[in-house]
């Protein structure tokens, strides 16, 4: 691997590492400021992760994650942020189970709808803030901020009983969704659960993601039109429209998020589903560093934060708030801004420093800059 390969991966890798190396330092502080055990919290949740079910638990709420984050990276490639996935991700779910429920199909036919659904759905409230943007200037900060407030009420209104709800118990809920739409998954024991069915969508996602992104000439507009819309201008790319696809696009990933819960366990919606994805999306998306495999493993340690703390509740003879893991992710995210814009400076520094070398070497070599550049 050539120098200039090895500092491009160590500029990667240090961002993640510092972030996640501050996160725990400073958590440690917290617990050493209350009088409590700055190391035990740790073993304990990385027991926790050590058996099957637990596992399964943290598989299955990664493939949830991952969606999300793919959803807000997408924005994030086109310096668009997104933080709409949350409600995008919800409406897109009771739609999904509105239609589950109210529609019978083969299998065959009835999953790939209810997909269809979610990503229209998803891709549909997006769209209100891409076209917002394209045609009023106004922030996709702003729109999607405000449009998750409006999807709440939404989802309250369309539940009601006179509307699409069923009343059970003091919830209301979009009823049970049809068996066909069911989307099987890995039974690994009455012990151990079972792992989503859609956790292999997620996968197939990320794979897309960077086919797409790196491989094609759509990612390669996409990308050039985040870094300057102008240049990507001069070049011939409609930077409009390329705002509003990234937004249609990125809803569309976001409608996903809450399937493989919808179609592989909950089989309803209610007001109960989780809430908070599309946030903790950012919080993964920032930490992966937009890279599919880096969201994948960012994904897999925030949901063993959430599957591993509630241990912390039931400790002996000294019990911990399980909201550590909650502090840690809100740590997490300072920690990746400034690790990263550190790292930024430090890789440019490094990236002048050895172009003066170079350009040093050449004056004593009675070589021209030219030459230098061409090298």
């Amino acid at each position: 691997m050539k120098k200039f390969d090895k500092e491009r991966v160590l500029l990667a890798v240090a961002g993640p590492v510092i972030a996640l190396v501050a996160a725990i330092a400073l958590t440690s502080v917290v617990l050493l400021a209350s009088g409590k055990s700055p190391f035990e919290p740790y073993s304990l949740m990385l027991q926790q992760a050590t058996y099957s079910d637990v596992q399964v638990l943290i598989i299955n709420q990664a493939s949830l994650y991952y969606l999300a984050a793919l959803a807000v990276a997408i924005g994030f490639r086109m310096n668009l942020f997104n933080i709409g996935v949350d409600g995008q991700y919800r409406l897109a779910a009771m739609m999904t189970a509105v239609v589950g429920t109210h529609i019978a199909l083969p299998g065959v036919l009835q999953v790939p709808l209810l997909l269809l659904v979610g990503m229209l759905t998803g891709a549909f409230w997006a769209g209100i803030a891409g076209v917002l943007k394209v045609t009023r200037g106004v922030s996709e900060v702003v729109a999607t901020i405000m449009l998750n407030a409006i999807a709440t009420s939404l989802i309250g209104y369309l539940t009601l009983d006179n509307i699409w709800g069923v009343q059970v118990g003091n919830n209301n809920t979009t009823g049970v969704m049809k068996k066909s739409g069911w989307v099987p998954g890995i039974n690994l024991g009455s012990n151990v659960g079972e792992i989503y069915g859609l956790v292999f969508l997620a996968v197939l996602m990320g794979v897309l993601y960077w086919v797409v992104l790196n491989r094609t000439r759509f990612g390669f507009d996409l990308r050039a039109t985040g870094a300057s819309e102008t240049a990507a201008a001069a070049s011939g790319v409609d930077a409009k429209k390329m705002v509003l696809t990234a937004m249609l696009i990125s809803g569309a990933v976001a409608g996903l998020s809450g399937l493989p819960l919808l179609l592989g366990d909950a089989h309803s919606y209610s007001l109960s589903f989780p809430t908070g994805l599309g946030f903790t999306g950012i919080t993964i998306a920032l930490l992966g560093r937009n890279n599919p495999v880096g969201i994948a493993f960012a994904a897999l340690l925030i949901a063993f934060l959430d599957k591993a703390s509630p241990a912390l509740d039931y400790a002996t003879p000294v019990a911990y708030e399980k909201e550590i893991a909650t502090i840690m992710q809100g740590l997490i995210v300072f920690a990746v801004v400034i690790s990263y814009e550190a790292v930024r400076v430090w890789g440019l520094r490094r990236q002048q420093k050895r172009v003066g070398e170079e350009l040093a070497a050449a004056a004593a070599n009675n070589n021209s800059p030219k030459e230098v550049a061409a090298r």
